[in-house]
């Protein structure tokens, strides 16, 4: 029997990932973080206070920050930088391609407020191209949590990881565990966090929580059962999953907090195409097109990554 485990209480993700570190830090010397003036927005206030011998700060200078962990980690040091990731993932992208992954150098890439987290600051400030630029690069993991714990778990797993990561976060409070049940977390491993078998939502990071509600409506309303899976992992894809969740046929959606290009959905249906699938699909991103300004929410609802959205877009694909 399932034993239920969802508590109520949210906390963002940001907090889960410096409460976790500090955890880690209090026990090993080599974990440093390097930041670019973003101890604050990324929540290493207590753990500077705690360990101010194991965190670095090199100032708005992205590029630098990515160079200084890649030569820490060459020296076996367990480096964690931390930045913006709309920053991190651009400014800062030939400094992943070149010293971190193309020298192999394990550095835990930490993109902080990312999405649309930054909401009315707009553009300049959104990462919708991350998963995109980062996949065509080899030699480097992406995951986006979906909750507090997927988040303490990537992170333990990644200090012990010995190559390249980058870990996405945003910055709204979610769930201690979007799952019904005890389920283990690996990278590179899905987590089914809701069973069903009349449609399926592949989702990753904060998009997760809104298709958990869309497949509870779903099921209370319309009697139609979702699964839903957290691909936290985007690169590399659970593709056992995938294969054995396509299997029957049934719908399948992929829900992120990025571009329509080049992301989780992009993945999702070049892997299930070239093994043959054809269920019916749909991605639900950003289109291609200048972002609405607004919340995070207000974005979320306007592109119909939300409850009312996500459960449209399944009745339109069940009931063409």
């Amino acid at each position: 029997m399932a034993t239920e485990v969802i508590k109520t209480a949210e906390t963002a993700n940001l907090e889960v990932f410096s409460a976790t570190l500090q955890e880690l830090a209090a026990h090993d010397r080599d974990i440093l973080v390097v930041t670019s003036d973003s101890r604050g927005s990324g929540k290493l206030g207590p753990f500077g206070v705690k360990f101010p011998d194991q965190i670095i700060e090199v100032g708005i200078a992205e590029q630098n920050l990515v160079g200084v962990a890649a030569g820490l980690a060459s020296m076996g040091k367990k480096a964690f930088a931390v930045s913006p990731a709309c920053f991190l993932t651009a400014r800062s992208l030939e400094q992943i391609k070149n010293d971190v992954a193309y020298s192999d150098n394990p550095v835990k890439l930490i993109g902080i407020s990312a999405g649309v987290s930054y909401g009315a600051l707009g553009t300049t400030h959104h990462s919708l191209h991350d998963y995109a630029v980062l996949r065509a690069i080899n030699n480097i993991t992406i995951i986006a949590p979906a909750d507090n714990f997927e988040t303490a778990e990537a992170i333990r797993q990644a200090a012990e990881t010995e190559s390249p990561v980058y870990i996405r976060f945003g910055k709204k409070g979610m769930p201690d565990n979007l799952s019904r049940q005890i389920s283990e977390f690996r990278i590179g491993k899905g987590r089914v966090v809701r069973e069903g078998g009349d449609l399926t939502f592949v989702a990753t990071g904060e998009a997760v929580l809104p298709c958990v509600k869309a497949a509870d409506l779903l099921e209370q309303t319309y009697n139609v059962r979702c699964k839903v899976i957290s691909m936290h992992t985007i690169k590399p894809l659970d593709e056992a999953l995938l294969f054995e969740t396509a299997g029957n046929n049934q719908p399948i959606i992929t829900v992120e907090e990025h571009s329509v290009n080049g992301g989780l959905g992009e993945a999702v249906a070049s892997f299930l195409f070239q093994k043959g699938f054809r269920n019916s699909f749909k991605i639900v991103a950003l289109p291609d097109e200048h972002t609405v300004s607004g919340s995070q929410t207000e974005i979320f609802e306007h592109y119909g990554i939300s409850e009312k959205g996500l459960v449209q877009t399944a009745l339109s694909l069940i009931q063409p």
